[in-house]
């Protein structure tokens, strides 16, 4: 039992066999039992299943708070809040990846599920890089901090409605010279057989589903150049960063079904991930100016959702006033 008890980046080993074994358990119960076949998902549906994983990541906070502390619980619920609105983003993306390569409604769950996997996967490989070169070299911290808050100003003078075009992204093309990809969709399958026409032997084809799941894989990977550095900005403690992150996402991606249908009335939102952004890298300058050791963190998190309620709140005012002429017309 003593290797349940030896420290592993940081914490003991129990506490992150605890966190794998909730999530998998999770997605067992979420692939095996309750979505064991395809269906659409609908918004009650997707509503009722994010407030559940909401309340599991709220409530992992107080595990943190029983076996860390009051400062770490804070913490991590700021990594938290921080993580989740940063990846609203993530959902604009996705729709257009589904709508790029025609993904059918009733098949999105299983790519965003399958999509978690690698996440986690992904998401640990980065963040126990971030956590060794912060721990070695304590200055990365101060170039995580010149990157946010150039992403932020970055962000906030981008072209509303810049979207990527998938068509023209040099990892779709790649992927579909290189790969041989069937022309539809064959069921949920992400790999199938079929006769080559060319010399009549069987041989593996992808379907969309697995493209789709690819540049999934990669657009997280690209949003988390942006979301890994905030996070270790507001603690460099590997076990709070991950799991806010993993708790994070998981609740996002259940929420995409009910988000997907209205992300217009977000479209102001960047704004306040902006100002978010230059907030999260300016802390470390100001600890350092005002002599704290570090910014507090019960202030951290009441400016974080300061901040993110008053974007809220103007997104969904501004895009409610600019329908009002159509509607009345």
């Amino acid at each position: 039992m003593e290797i349940l008890s030896t420290l592993f980046l940081g914490q003991p080993a129990w506490m992150w066999l605890v966190f794998l074994a909730l999530v998998l358990g999770i997605l067992a119960l979420d692939l095996g039992v309750f979505n064991r076949e395809d269906h659409v998902i609908g918004v009650a549906e997707s509503l009722k299943t994010s407030a559940l994983y909401i309340a599991l990541g709220l409530g992992f906070a107080g595990f943190v708070w029983w076996q860390m502390d009051a400062a770490a619980a804070a913490q991590y619920l700021t990594a938290f809040v921080v993580e989740k609105t940063l990846a609203l983003d993530n959902i604009f993306v996705i729709a257009l990846i589904f709508g790029f390569f025609a993904i059918p409604a009733a098949c999105q769950h299983r790519v965003l599920f399958w999509g978690i996997l690698g996440v986690i996967v992904l998401r640990g490989a980065m963040i126990g890089l971030g956590a060794t070169l912060v721990e070695r070299y304590h200055w990365v911290l101060y170039v995580f901090a010149v990157f946010l808050v150039f992403t932020g100003i970055k962000m906030l003078f981008s072209r509303k409605d810049q979207e990527p075009d998938l068509a023209a992204n040099p990892v779709v093309r790649f992927l579909k010279r290189r790969i041989r990809v069937t022309d539809e969709i064959e069921g949920h399958a992400f790999v199938v057989k079929r006769k080559n026409p060319a010399t009549g032997r069987m041989q593996r084809y992808a379907t969309p589903l697995l493209l789709a799941l690819i540049v999934v894989e990669l657009a997280d990977v690209v949003f988390a150049v942006d979301s890994v550095p905030a996070v270790f900005t507001i603690t460099t403690d590997p076990y709070l960063v991950y799991t806010s992150n993993i708790f994070a996402i998981l609740g996002l991606r259940a929420l995409y079904f009910a988000l997907s249908a209205i992300l217009r009335r977000f479209a102001y939102l960047k704004y306040a991930l902006s100002v978010l952004l230059v907030f999260i890298g300016s802390k470390i300058f100001i600890a350092d100016l005002t002599g704290w050791e570090k910014f507090p963190s019960a202030a951290s998190l009441g400016i974080t959702f300061a901040i993110l309620a008053a974007g809220t709140g103007y997104s969904l005012w501004r895009t409610g006033r600019d329908t009002v002429p159509a509607a009345a017309e």
